[in-house]
């Protein structure tokens, strides 16, 4: 399986599962800047967008309205604005209960990828990459429904296998570690736990999943952000995104059925997306975490406020210094730099990127992002002083959340609410915490995480006293 391009089919499209702000500044973006460059010999694509759930038909709606056409707003760090009108989403599909105009244009034979982002949550995933059949989404979907990322793909895959519609390639686009094997194994599971054979060996036979790691920060979009677009380009956009202006998409050039050139506009095509996605899972995304729920046990809003407070930016600066980048070393990335550019970006005033966003999903970012270097640190006899301080923060967190005390709802995906809220019921409830197979699979219940534990939350303690905020 290679990316060689398909330059004999007349159509290209590129179907995508979660059309929310981050695909828009994202993975549409890329597209958007190939088909502006119009590189000679190559063929031109376009995406298709549609969602598996009715959460956000209002931003179909108005994408449907403007002919998949939209503003993206881009700002520096210094406050530089930049505004480009994206044109690569040239079909917009409207979501029904029965998915079938998802399905019909999954199926299509012009259709050669069908990329997604679902989220983290979204693939239902433990330690073992073995599906949480619990889940009652995915219980609903094992019977048949469609609700979920696996359930849906199902629906298409089938319709795909009846009607000789080819071979297509399912690009994650997710903050997952190894996303593309992940959702393979996950997706390989679904099909045979629904005893779907000959689906099953279709889809062997006839997917490729690539891993990728992407990242360009994107908040929800307020309403300022309409009024700045009309302001600065005249144009009154119903469903506009904005982003930093720091983008970065590494792609394992693993494709079944053609792909786009997405390299002659920055995207890195690569062997093994492993150590770029370590890098970005483990600095960025749990650096991220680690602001955001410091940054709200003290009152502040926003991310740029935790980055810019010298404790958080401490907590930040001795996780992945000491114990983040022995893990990760050797790199073929320089660990210090990006470190130093996350915190960068991290610290942009004019993104307004809010904690209620990035603490959101807990549970499966602790496992995700956090957990791994724990575990590594107690391989090799080290103590991970700071790496604890991450989720001793997150439980102060969730007992705020559990005493109906944070300044906003908090939203997860995977949270069982009995289960958290029982975390606190019991006579340790750090303990408690400690022992979730869900949040620590092998190390819960082990002395060195308990104690690791104990001494985070003394010192985050410690610390919430300093700054009046107990």
């Amino acid at each position: 399986m290679n990316s060689g391009q398909d330059s004999g089919a007349a159509a290209h499209v590129i179907l995508h599962i979660g059309a929310g702000s981050f695909h828009r500044a994202h993975q549409a973006w890329y597209l958007h800047r190939l088909n502006e460059a119009k590189v000679p010999g190559e063929p031109h694509w376009s995406l298709t967008v549609g969602n598996i759930r009715s959460d956000m038909n209002a931003v179909l709606e108005a994408l449907a309205a403007q002919n998949g056409v939209y503003t993206l707003e881009t700002v520096t760090p210094q406050g530089e604005r930049a505004y480009e009108t994206i044109r690569s989403i040239e079909r917009v599909v409207p979501w029904t209960e029965s998915l079938d105009a998802l399905i019909e244009a999954g199926a299509d034979p012009a259709c050669k990828i069908i990329a997604f982002t679902v989220t983290e949550g979204g693939y239902y995933l433990d330690e073992q990459d073995e599906l949480d059949t619990a889940n009652p989404d995915l219980a609903v979907d094992l019977k048949g429904g469609h609700t979920t990322i696996y359930g849906a793909l199902a629906a298409i895959l089938d319709a795909r296998m009846k009607g000789g519609a080819g071979p297509v390639t399912l690009q994650t686009c997710d903050n997952l570690r190894s996303n593309g094997e992940r959702f393979h194994a996950g997706m390989s599971e679904f099909l045979e736990r629904r005893g779907a054979i000959d689906l099953a060996q279709w889809f062997d036979d006839n997917t490729a999943s690539p891993s990728s790691m992407v990242d360009r920060i994107t908040p929800r979009p307020t309403p300022d952000v309409r009024e700045r677009v009309k302001a600065a380009t005249g144009v009154d956009d119903a469903a506009p995104v904005m982003g930093e202006a720091f983008i970065q998409w590494v792609i394992e050039d693993n494709f079944i059925a053609g792909r786009p050139a997405w390299e002659k506009v920055g995207a890195e095509l690569v062997d093994s997306v492993m150590p770029y996605e370590e890098a970005k899972i483990r600095i960025l995304n749990a650096t991220h975490s680690c602001i955001a729920w410091a940054g709200t046990l003290v009152g502040l809003n926003y991310i740029h406020e935790g980055t810019l407070d010298a404790d958080i930016n401490k907590f930040a600066y001795e996780y992945v210094t000491e114990d983040v980048i022995p893990c990760l070393t050797p790199s073929p990335l320089d660990l210090e730099r990006y470190r130093d550019v996350v915190l960068e970006r991290f610290s942009n005033p004019y993104i307004q990127d809010t904690n209620q966003r990035v603490a959101a999903d807990g549970f499966s970012k602790l496992p995700g992002f956090i957990a791994p270097t724990l575990s590594e640190c107690f391989e090799r006899g080290v103590t991970p002083a700071a790496t604890a301080m991450l989720p001793a923060l997150f439980f102060r967190f969730l007992d705020r959340w559990n005493a109906g005390e944070l300044p906003y709802a908090y939203q997860d995906g995977v949270m069982d609410e009995r289960v958290a809220r029982a975390f606190f019921e019991a006579p340790d409830p750090l303990k408690a915490f400690a022992a979730d197979r869900l949040l620590w699979g092998g190390m819960a219940q082990t002395p060195e995480l308990e104690s690791a534990l104990e001494g985070a939350l003394a010192r985050v303690d410690v610390w919430l006293a300093k700054r009046g905020a107990v």
